[in-house]
């Protein structure tokens, strides 16, 4: 019984050790069984395509998938969320993080290229989370059995018992898929940081994201990096699904394989998508603006739909700046899109049209300014 024990163990320690990759050029969509999937690209929009193109076009009832990809930095909000509530944007702009939103529920996350993205896809009548949660710990555990991993009731998986390493959310339609991350190596200083809003006086009806203390795998044990990760989790797929440990290399840009697929990235990346398909909301918030050594109080009133300005009234003193020239900018904003840069141009058009005060000019862009750096 021990020798048959020890020759389990070693077959499986060589079959995790020699996962062998393909390119797609003999991937068929039409296929019955099980197939691994992993995208040569670290691009967001692109590999939220593919999970749209294979979701839309594959007939998953004898078949499943299990898709593996990585991305450069990058913020990825749930279907109903609101990114003003959950990030934040200035920072992101700063330091040229993406934001996207995907077609799943859930919270929001920060990606980057210490973090594994895995999707597993099926048909709805064989959907099963926690199912796919414990075949990555199964495959945690074949790689290192002294770490402590387990699976929740809320389809997390924890590290050490407090710390949150991955995270869940699901699409369920004609086919079904889950989707979850794991963090390897990722730059937890930046997550925290991105992942903090600094926006006051929102009002929204938005799904909020639960905050929770994460930890990386790589701190656990530094010999864990992604890609011995990604292919124990790819040869305990091919194991459970008693396949051979192939993994197809796609190219999410290659039409050839998947026909229409570049419109689907295009889409993702929109501003119309992205910030269009917020839930409304309100903002009601007040700052202070320096001028002259003296403190002046402004107060704004917002109401947001489908991301344009549906209603907008700013507060502030009278004798600061001349009535009608604060009209016309609420006047201006509203229709516009809530973003620093149409702000902006908006501002500099209706400041073009004004009298040549140089009072009113230093005035009027004191304003903007501050309003774009607290709203926006």
């Amino acid at each position: 019984m021990k020798n048959m024990v020890i020759r389990a163990s070693l077959r499986n320690w060589f079959q995790l050790f020699y996962v062998h990759k393909f390119p797609a050029a003999g991937f068929r969509t039409t296929a019955d069984g099980a197939i691994i999937l992993q995208s040569v690209s670290n691009d967001i929009y692109q590999n939220l395509a593919v999970e749209d193109w294979i979701h839309d076009n594959m007939n998953l009832e004898n078949r499943q998938v299990l898709f593996l990809w990585r991305n450069s930095p990058t913020v990825v909000i749930g279907r109903h969320q609101n990114p003003w509530q959950e990030c934040n944007l200035k920072m992101m702009r700063q330091k040229n993080i993406k934001l996207a939103r995907r077609r799943s529920g859930g919270g929001t996350v920060y990606h980057d290229l210490g973090n594994i993205n895995l999707t597993f896809f099926t048909s709805k009548r064989k959907y099963e989370r926690m199912e796919n949660l414990k075949l990555v710990v199964k495959a945690l555990k074949c790689l290192r059995p002294q770490l402590d991993v387990h699976a929740t009731d809320r389809c997390d998986l924890l590290l050490n018992r407090n710390f949150k390493i991955s995270g869940t959310a699901a699409k369920l339609g004609r086919t079904a898929y889950h989707h979850c991350t794991l963090l390897c190596s990722a730059d937890r200083f930046l997550l925290s940081s991105v992942l903090k809003s600094p926006y006051k006086g929102i009002k929204s009806n938005a799904t909020p994201s639960v905050p929770a203390s994460v930890k990386n795998l790589f701190e656990e044990d530094p010999t864990l990096t992604c890609q011995i990760v990604m292919d124990a989790i790819a040869a305990e797929y091919a194991i459970c699904h008693q396949i051979d440990h192939r993994v197809t290399l796609i190219n999410p840009t290659d039409e050839t394989v998947f026909p229409g697929i570049n419109n689907k990235t295009k889409e993702l990346q929109s501003w119309e998508w992205i910030y269009g398909k917020t839930p409304k909301f309100s903002i009601s918030t007040c700052f202070n603006m320096v001028y002259k050594h003296s403190f002046l109080e402004v107060k704004v009133d917002m109401d947001i739909k489908h991301g344009r300005i549906e209603v907008c009234n700013i507060n502030l003193p009278e004798e600061w700046l001349p009535p009608a020239l604060c009209g016309e900018l609420e006047k201006n904003l509203i229709g516009s899109k809530f973003c620093p840069s149409e702000m902006t141009a908006l501002a500099s058009a209706l400041l073009r049209s004004c009298p040549q005060d140089y009072e009113v000019h230093r005035r009027w862009n004191l304003l903007c300014e501050n309003m774009t750096t607290t709203l926006m």
